[in-house]
């Protein structure tokens, strides 16, 4: 494998593709935000302003600032993203809403705890871009709210009955790995020492199943299987993209043990999770094999595949498993043949089981400018790292 000859493709589709679409097409010169439902060519055909989005594209152009080069365009973008969010994404409590009308006026309440998440991502990219206080403070204060709400994410917004079924999720542990190094800047060692030794406890050994090998989405709060739709569902995007995050910190700690066990576990699920007859990685499945409630479980979904390009170069760098390699090579191909799309810029977000495009859309409710750009930057430093 010639990684000096991958490195360039993932940098040029990056830097000459996916990121001009963006800088042309998202803007809205006129509200501020960007706009993110965008049709194959860029043209907006909704205008709601969605939080998650918001603030993935603020993080996005900000890392693209202080990790690939000091392009003024790129900051500026950042800045115009990040003065939107500031003026109307929260409440004035640092609770950020899900998403707003073109102008500013809050639609969906913070009935979870993501946007928080991504709102906390943008300002701790732009403190380090910008070096300003007031975004520092934004970012260590959500991350702190975050903190107190994470043993209740939803809150008055859960839609179970307590007791009944008692359950936890996967996702706030998972993105904390992540989140954890992302401010770490900002926060005190102690803070960060204790949630990321939390967060791995949680990752690899509360939601990991020693019997299958597996991560499961939902467990009960004692950590034990849930017999039911939500405590079999696996979503084998998450749990490989969870491990990368998990490799991140096995080389913060220096505790190479941790990516062997994340390498082992994001092959294992790859492995389950791929489709032996037309390729791909589907969306959803059961643990047990039965029928998943989710209808769209067989779809083929851009973040995935991606997230998995990620989580395999890093698991091959770390560990030198081959077996890493020889899946990298299968599944660059498979998204690289039906993602891509060199006609017009950015990637297609669903394809169906077989491959084929089902929303030619570039842009949504879920998909902005977040998976694509940041994992051909990620694939493409860690092949520099592996050239030299």
């Amino acid at each position: 494998m010639n990684f000096k000859q991958l490195a360039s493709q993932y940098k040029t589709e990056l830097l000459g593709n996916v990121v001009p679409f963006w800088m042309k097409n998202s803007r809205d010169e006129e509200n501020g935000g960007y706009f993110t439902c965008l049709d194959r060519k860029g043209n907006v055909f909704d205008t709601d302003k969605f939080i998650w989005l918001q603030g993935r594209e603020v993080w996005m152009f900000s890392t693209l600032y202080n990790r690939v080069e000091q392009r003024p365009e790129w900051l500026d973008m950042a800045l115009h993203g990040a003065d939107f969010l500031q003026k109307y994404g929260h409440d004035g409590n640092l609770n950020w809403y899900f998403s707003l009308t073109r102008e500013g006026k809050p639609l969906v309440e913070p009935y979870n705890i993501f946007s928080d998440c991504f709102a906390t991502m943008a300002f701790g990219q732009l403190f380090k871009a910008t070096g300003r206080e007031e975004y520092g403070t934004i970012a260590r204060d959500t991350f702190e709210n975050i903190l107190k709400r994470s043993s209740n994410p939803k809150g008055r917004f859960t839609k179970t009955t307590p007791g009944t079924r008692p359950l936890k999720g996967f996702s706030l542990p998972m993105i904390l790995c992540n989140l954890s190094l992302e401010i770490e800047h900002l926060l005190k060692p102690e803070m960060v020492e204790e949630t990321i030794e939390t967060v791995i406890q949680e990752v690899m050994e509360v939601f990991y199943q020693q019997d299958s090998g597996l991560i499961l989405e939902n467990v009960r709060p004692d950590g034990s299987f849930s017999d039911s739709f939500e405590g079999r569902l696996l979503n084998p995007g998450h749990a490989i993209e969870a491990m990368w995050f998990i490799m991140d910190l096995s080389e913060r700690l220096n505790r190479p043990e941790l990516a062997l066990k994340a390498t082992d576990i994001m092959l294992r699920t790859l492995k389950y999770g791929w489709d032996e007859q037309y390729g791909g990685i589907f969306y959803f499945m059961d643990i047990k094999g039965y029928p998943p409630q989710q209808l769209e479980w067989d779809q083929k979904l851009w973040w995935v595949h991606i997230e998995t390009l990620i989580s395999l170069i890093k698991g091959y760098r770390l560990t030198g498993n081959p077996e890493c390699l020889d899946w990298f090579e299968k599944v660059h191909n498979y998204t690289w043949s039906h993602f891509a799309d060199p006609e017009y810029g950015e990637w297609f977000g669903y394809l169906n089981r077989r491959g084929e495009v089902l929303l030619p859309l570039k842009g949504g409710k879920w998909k902005g400018c977040f998976h694509v750009p940041r994992g051909l930057l990620q694939v493409w430093k860690t092949l520099e790292k592996l050239d030299r």
